[in-house]
């Protein structure tokens, strides 16, 4: 059980988060867990969605996205987010298990992804301390500076949607992926 409340359905969620929680709906199919919990203050729904929305027109892939928050979720020891982003990299981005199961390494089979990985993952490590080193290597493998400003973002963005799951204990309602550390 969650240790902070979440509407049963859309409907039982404060009116002002009704239609966002049904704009999420219609893209994935269904309101998870995690953007009923979120929609306990719409402000804050709202800015996650705008968030999502606004990195989603980025120059990172989807599959690049995806990827780092397997990696963050599995770096912060979040069950609910990587069971949630290993499911949406398979259903939308069709990434594979071997993939999935790499990214959760900080690793992938494309060269360019597994350098955004590992600088993701430098970046959660350092608490934001990178060095010139890690710029270097994510710039070696062909990232601009946009790019690397989003790769930060995302590292952002899930250690956000990681901390708000781990402090909910939010019910996971993705099939689950087990966790291969402790943060």
């Amino acid at each position: 059980m969650s240790r902070i409340s979440t509407p049963a359905t859309i409907e039982s969620a404060p009116a002002a988060a009704r239609p966002l929680l049904e704009a999420v709906k219609a893209k994935l199919g269904v309101a998870p867990n995690f953007y009923r919990l979120v929609a306990n203050s719409p402000a804050s729904l709202e800015g996650l969605i705008g968030l999502n929305g606004a990195l989603a027109k980025g120059a990172l892939d989807a599959r690049t996205r995806e990827r780092i928050a397997v990696a963050i979720a599995e770096f912060n020891g979040c069950g609910y987010c990587l069971s949630a982003h290993a499911y949406i990299g398979k259903a939308l981005t069709k990434l594979d298990d071997a993939e999935i199961g790499a990214n959760r390494d900080g690793r992938s089979s494309d060269p360019k992804a597994e350098a955004a990985l590992r600088f993701a993952l430098e970046v959660a490590r350092k608490r934001g301390h990178a060095s010139d080193a890690d710029l270097d290597a994510v710039r070696a493998a062909g990232f601009g500076e946009g790019e690397i400003v989003e790769i930060i973002f995302h590292v952002g963005l899930n250690t956000l949607t990681n901390y708000i799951n781990e402090v909910a204990d939010t019910l996971v309602d993705f099939p689950v992926l087990e966790m291969r550390r402790v943060a």
